[in-house]
C-alpha cells in the first residue's frame, strides 16, 4: 500500500503499539506483523501455550429473516439449511464459472446467521450476498464489533476459569457468553490448527477484553507473521494465495465443504464445473511440498518435473518453526500430485529438490 494511503485502525491499534507491535499495512488496516519476541517465538508459544491475535479487520455480519439459510445457499455450495443452532460451518462463495469469491464462516445463532468473511474481500462479499437475498431477508454488516482469536493448548484451561459456558463447546460450536463480565459471541475455532476460540466483542470493550486475556498465565500476543506460519503448518488456505476466483473447490481440495445435499441438487454457482471435475478429475491439485535442506520457497516459485517441464507454482511457502524445516503449498498437474513425487522448486533460477507431502504438516488439535 502506498504511503499516501490512510490505513484503517482496529479497536486494538493503541494496545498493539503499547505492546511494541511492528505495524504493517494489511488489507487496508494497520496490523501488527510481530511483537518484540519475534515471529518464531510467537509461533512456538501458540503451539505450546496460548496466543492472542487481533483479527478485527475481518468482515462480520448477520443475516436475518425467514428463509435466510436458503437465501445464503444461492451463493455457496455449503449446506446452510442443515446447520444446527449453536454450530458453525466453513463455506465457500463460488462464481458462476466455478471459481472461489471467498471462504467464510457461518454460525447458526437460532434467530439469525452470523458470518465472518476475509478482510480483503468483504467489500465484494457483502454486495454479492445482498444481491441474492429475497424480500424479508436482510444482511447487516457489523463494523462496530471487534474480533479476537485466542489459540493454543492452554485455551481449554483458561476457558474453565474465565468462561465455563464456552469451555463446554466442541470444535465449531458457538455460544453467546461473558468473559470477565464482558458480553461476547465466541466459536470454538481458529486458523492455527490448535484448539481455541474466536471471540466477537463490541469494539468499545475489545481492549478491556484483550487486556483481561493477556493477564492470564501463558497468554502472549501474536501478530500476522505467526498467524501465517501457523496456518501454513496446518495446511489451511489463505485467500488470494492458495484460493481465488481462478481456483475451483475441487482443485483446492476443499470439496469436503460442499454439502451432501447440495451435491444432489447441483443448484449452486459453478456447480457444472465442480460436478465435472469430481467426475473426471481436475487438471491440477493443491498439494503440500517439503523442500530439501533449509531454504524456503516463497509464493510464485515455479515448480518443475524431474525432466524440467513446468508443472505448477507455489502459492504459500516459508519456514515451519514447529518442524524446523521449510514447507510450502502449491498447485501441480494432477499427474504429479501423488505424495512422495519428486519435483524441483525453481528458487532464483536454481533447482531446489522437493517432494509432494500430505497436509496438514502439523496434526490438528481441535477439541472434538
Amino acid at each position: 500500500m502506498a504511503e499516501s494511503e490512510t490505513l484503517l485502525e482496529t479497536p486494538l491499534g493503541g494496545l498493539h503499539r503499547a505492546l511494541g507491535g511492528r505495524m504493517v499495512g494489511f488489507a487496508g488496516y494497520a496490523m501488527p506483523v510481530q511483537y518484540p519476541a519475534g515471529i518464531m517465538a510467537e509461533h512456538l508459544h501458540c503451539r505450546s501455550a496460548a496466543s492472542l491475535f487481533d483479527v478485527s479487520h475481518m468482515g462480520q455480519a448477520e443475516l436475518r429473516g425467514e428463509g435466510a439459510a436458503a437465501a445464503l445457499e444461492r451463493v455457496t455450495p455449503a449446506d446452510i439449511q442443515g446447520l444446527k443452532p449453536g454450530r458453525q460451518r466453513y463455506g465457500l462463495l463460488t462464481t458462476e464459472a466455478g471459481g472461489i469469491f471467498d471462504d467464510f464462516m457461518v454460525a447458526n445463532l437460532g434467530d439469525r446467521l452470523f458470518l465472518v468473511v476475509n478482510a480483503s474481500r468483504k467489500a465484494v462479499d457483502f454486495p454479492l450476498i445482498e444481491a441474492a437475498l429475497p424480500a424479508g431477508v436482510t444482511l447487516r454488516p457489523l463494523p462496530e464489533r471487534a474480533l479476537l482469536a485466542l489459540q493454543g493448548p492452554a485455551v481449554a484451561g483458561l476457558l474453565d476459569r474465565l468462561a465455563p459456558a464456552l469451555a463446554a463447546l466442541s470444535f465449531m460450536g458457538v455460544a453467546e457468553a461473558e468473559i470477565g463480565g464482558i458480553p461476547v459471541l465466541a466459536s470454538r475455532s481458529g486458523y492455527t490448527g490448535e484448539d481455541g476460540v474466536e471471540i466477537s466483542v463490541a469494539a468499545d470493550r475489545a481492549e478491556a477484553l484483550a487486556r483481561r486475556l493477556l493477564e492470564q498465565p501463558g497468554v502472549q500476543p501474536a501478530g500476522l507473521g505467526a498467524r501465517d506460519s501457523l496456518r501454513l503448518e496446518a495446511g489451511l488456505c489463505l485467500y488470494g494465495n492458495d484460493i481465488d476466483e481462478t481456483t475451483s473447490p475441487v482443485e483446492a481440495a476443499l470439496t469436503w465443504s460442499i454439502g451432501k445435499r447440495r451435491r444432489m441438487a447441483w443448484d449452486f454457482p459453478g456447480a457444472a464445473r465442480v460436478r465435472q471435475e469430481l467426475a473426471d478429475g481436475p487438471a491440477r491439485l493443491r498439494v503440500g511440498l517439503r523442500p530439501e535442506g533449509r531454504q524456503p520457497a516463497r509464493a510464485h516459485t515455479p515448480i518443475q518435473a524431474a525432466d524440467g517441464s513446468p508443472v505448477g507454482e507455489v502459492t504459500s511457502g516459508g519456514f515451519g518453526p514447529s518442524l524446523n524445516a521449510p514447507i510450502a503449498m502449491g498447485y501441480v498437474a494432477r499427474a504429479q500430485a501423488e505424495d512422495g513425487t519428486a519435483l524441483d522448486l525453481m528458487v532464483r533460477g536454481k533447482a531446489l529438490p522437493a517432494r509432494i507431502a500430505p497436509t496438514p504438516f502439523c496434526p490438528h488439535r481441535y477439541k472434538r
